[in-house]
């Protein structure tokens, strides 16, 4: 089970590179969208992994507090870099990237 879950992200992530590559002209602007739970130092964290790359970072709370959306605007070098850094923030307990 666990197999084919690692199986099907590599796959997504290898689709999205190549999404990614067709799409943009590196460098490029990318944004970054994430929903988590409002708990810890979530939002801190996913600041934390953009820090020194010039980002400009937007976090909004949901009506209940329960849940914190974070957009990050950022330009980035490569594909590689920009799932690199989905990969970095998916270690983050309740992480949505969108």
């Amino acid at each position: 089970m666990e197999n084919d879950k690692e199986k099907s992200t590599a796959e997504f992530y290898e689709r999205l590179k190549v999404e990614l590559d067709n799409s943009n002209t590196w460098p490029a602007e990318y944004l970054y969208k994430f929903i988590m739970p409002s708990v810890g130092d979530n939002v801190d964290r996913v600041e934390k992994a953009f820090d020194s790359m010039g980002a400009v970072i937007k976090t909004t709370k949901s009506k209940t507090g329960k849940f914190t959306s974070v957009s990050v605007d950022v330009t980035m070098n490569s594909a590689d870099e920009v799932i690199a850094k989905y990969k970095e923030v998916s270690t983050i307990e309740g992480i949505v990237s969108l």
